[in-house]
């Protein structure tokens, strides 16, 4: 199948109620900087106020509204906070548009020539999705630039911790085939790897557990990814998946992997300020030399007990190919406020393993089933 053309996830929109609340979680204690700010004709036209974060490739627009009228004080309306957009950049709009509507995709504008808040040329048109996201996607007609009324300046690699890109986007569906379908006929994405796990699997006898399928669907040109979970029975509605969905009041985007070149220091420069991530029981590491072995890694360069202080997850299949991973806790949960939404960044440092940490699915899975617990939810 032809390729539609995209060249990289560029962005996420993340629509919030607490624009300032946001601002000090990227600033101060993921060390993102300022890229971009909305214009006051942009506010005046829109309704919304908008900063623009980013880490190295790391980008997320966030949004808050400031009238009633906004699109981001309607998804508000039917949602907590979460991702309402995605952004690509592709190669050519106009033709990315032809392909994705000839498969059935359904845009909702035609392609529209825009310029940035400092007057820089793109081209641009959004699509609806199964994620109930609008993916956008972006030609860059002169090089940089940001968004349509957003005025600042295109960075480097200014980030302490060292974020790289968007590794995957993870989603959450109440049913998954149709949202796969629609990946590969209308996106041309291929699948990339898959799992099915249920805490049951150790246990046949519990009375409670969760149990996902998880289907990773990329577009091979572009090396984008997207983890794509449903829940599994039995005990389907209290499933984390289901959960997920319920909090979110629909499908949608779960959490986002940040690469990161070495998460040892920037796991700890987070915990020093203060950022808190899913705990990971001590047995994990305990068992972790014979997880290690068995799993044909056979050795690695951190010290076990440096992952174990740290509460960092390792997977891999081949001798001295592994990947290194931690979840931060879902932003409910940051803020104790179920309206800051079930939304969570991954932060993942892959030394030679390309897959999805498989082998770290229970210790996942358990540990966001004693958040649960503990909040009386299962």
């Amino acid at each position: 199948m032809e390729p539609v053309g995209i060249k990289t996830l560029e962005c996420m929109v993340y629509i919030v109620r607490d624009l300032e609340r946001s601002r000090r979680f990227y600033v101060e204690h993921l060390d993102f900087a300022i890229a971009g700010e909305s214009t006051p004709e942009h506010e005046a036209a829109s309704g919304e106020r908008t900063i623009l974060f980013q880490a190295h490739r790391c980008k997320v627009l966030v949004v808050a509204p400031v009238t009633e009228e906004s699109r981001a004080a309607k998804w508000l309306k039917t949602h907590p906070a979460g991702v309402a957009e995605l952004v690509f950049q592709v190669q050519d709009a106009d033709k990315a548009l032809k392909l994705i509507e000839s498969r059935g995709g359904t845009p909702i504008c035609d392609v529209e020539e825009q310029v940035d808040g400092d007057g820089r040329a793109l081209k641009q048109f959004g699509i609806t999705t199964p994620f109930q996201a609008v993916w956008r996607f972006v030609e860059r007609v002169q090089k940089g630039g940001l968004y349509q009324g957003i005025k600042g300046r295109e960075l480097g690699e200014h980030n302490s911790l060292r974020f790289g890109h968007f590794d995957h986007i993870t989603s959450n569906f109440s049913t998954l085939s149709p949202a796969l379908l629609w990946m590969e006929h209308v996106m041309g994405f291929e699948r990339y790897w898959g799992i099915n796990f249920h805490t049951v699997d150790v246990d046949p006898a519990r009375t409670s557990g969760s149990g996902l399928k998880s289907v990773v669907m990329w577009d091979p040109n572009s090396g984008v990814k997207f983890a794509n979970n449903e829940p599994q029975r039995p005990f389907f509605d209290a499933s984390q998946i289901a959960l997920f969905v319920q909090d979110l009041r629909s499908d949608g985007i779960q959490h986002a992997a940040m690469t990161v070149r070495d998460i040892i220091p920037a796991v700890r420069q987070m915990r020093e300020k203060g950022l808190r991530f899913m705990p990971t029981p001590a047995s994990y590491y305990d068992m972790m030399p014979q997880r290690i072995e068995q799993s044909g890694i056979q050795r690695i360069d951190e010290e076990i007990e440096t992952l174990r202080e740290l509460e960092i997850l390792i997977d891999g299949k081949a001798e001295h190919a592994y990947l290194l991973q931690i979840f931060m806790q879902e932003a409910a949960g940051l803020y104790e406020e179920a309206d800051a939404g079930p939304f969570f960044y991954e932060v993942i440092q892959r030394k030679g393993d390309k897959g999805f940490g498989g082998g770290n699915f229970r210790a996942l899975f358990e540990s966001i089933e004693r958040q649960q617990r503990a909040e009386g939810r299962i």
